[in-house]
């Protein structure tokens, strides 16, 4: 049996169900197309949303007398100037999004960059991948492939000291999960003490398998009592990109996931059915756990022991995987654990500790006495 969906997924699926019907045909058979790939499906809603800002923008500024943009010709998108282009990423860049009531805020450069790909990987598929009826691509001229997403002007190893300040070192982690154990009920009023004793071994067991594999929080969401391999200390999980994966974990992690299993029916009162390893009880019945909720509790108990500062379940994987180079971990394996597509990104975690870099350079003066 598969890891099922998170709750996140399967809005995304909701989603595209939805959007697919007000778009060309020409980008329903993109989505298709990309399904059959294994595209995740917040990766598809979120070029949906790209695709409906670009076709809004085309009817906006008079290069297509559609109507709709469901009514939208590929010959559009096909005579698109690179200057018309740039000009759409400008405005992009321009525009100011409403990050709640009455805040606006400039469009980060992340944001524009998904863009650039999105519509990259659109205009790849009309110029080399579809076909019309008499066997040819929908088009061959592709604008996009002069459009080039802006370079970050942050190395590696900057990247990897910003990171450093937002983590837990090894001895901090440990005190973490330590203090959420034992001494953060103390800090709580009665009331909150009950929910927090009721929710215990399962936010444990949360906190305990972050910090022991260094798993997305997607996929910890995602997690089924099945899959669990108390034998070999692995779960599986659904990685990024819809490809099924085994992950290992620690055995200090595994326990606390037995400790919580021993409580989980008990406490949740679950359908026979229900086969999701984390569960919350909304409204008298069990459901799985979110990966809002889970982001609000690391939210909670990061901030309680951090004195203010919160970390999210992203941080405690960076957490992880400096712990796992730290360790003797190679990078190869590191890559595997992760699930990352690339050395490359693996290779951040090598930066991120100083020490080693700040000992030969004492080394280097000694030398000189």
């Amino acid at each position: 049996m598969m890891p099922a969906p998170t709750q996140k997924t399967i809005l995304a699926e909701q989603h595209i169900e939805r959007a697919v019907q007000n778009m060309p045909f020409y980008v329903a058979d993109y989505i298709r197309a990309k399904k059959r790939s294994s595209l995740s499906p917040r990766t598809l809603s979120g070029y949906l949303w790209d695709y409906k800002r670009f076709f809004d923008w085309l009817r906006e500024e008079g290069f297509t007398e559609a109507k709709t943009n469901k009514d939208i010709p590929y010959t559009v998108l096909e005579n698109m100037r690179k200057s018309d282009m740039e000009y759409f990423f400008e405005r992009l860049m321009e525009e100011k999004i409403e990050k709640q009531q009455n805040v606006f805020v400039k469009r980060s450069s992340d944001s524009t960059t998904r863009f650039i790909q999105s519509l990259k990987s659109l205009f790849n598929y009309l110029t080399r991948e579809s076909e019309r009826e008499d066997g040819e691509c929908y088009f061959n001229r592709n604008v996009m492939a002069k459009i080039q997403a802006p370079k970050k002007e942050e190395s590696m190893a900057r990247r990897a000291k910003r990171i450093n300040a937002s983590m837990l070192e090894a001895a901090e982690m440990d005190g973490f999960l330590h203090f959420v154990r034992n001494e953060y009920v103390t800090t709580l009023t009665s009331r909150q003490s009950a929910w927090f004793k009721r929710n215990r071994l399962r936010d444990i067991a949360i906190l305990s398998l972050f910090s022991g594999s260094g798993a997305r929080v997607n996929e910890v969401a995602g997690l089924l009592i099945t899959d669990i391999d108390f034998v070999h200390a692995d779960i599986t999980a659904l990685r990024k990109g819809n490809k099924l994966d085994t992950i290992s974990i620690t055995q200090s992690a595994l326990q606390d996931i037995q400790n919580y299993l021993e409580v989980r029916e008990a406490v949740y009162q679950p359908d026979k059915k229900n086969l999701f390893l984390f569960l919350t009880r909304h409204g008298g019945t069990a459901k799985p756990i979110s990966v809002e909720s889970i982001e609000k509790m690391v939210n909670k108990y990061t901030e309680a022991y951090l004195k203010g500062k919160r970390l999210s379940p992203h941080k405690l994987r960076h957490s992880f995987a400096k712990r796992f180079i730290d360790e003797g971990g190679s990078l190869v394996a590191l890559r595997d654990q992760l699930g990352h597509n690339s050395i490359e990104t693996s290779s951040l975690y090598t930066n991120l500790s100083q020490e080693e870099q700040r000992a030969v350079l004492r080394r280097m003066d000694s030398s000189k006495e």
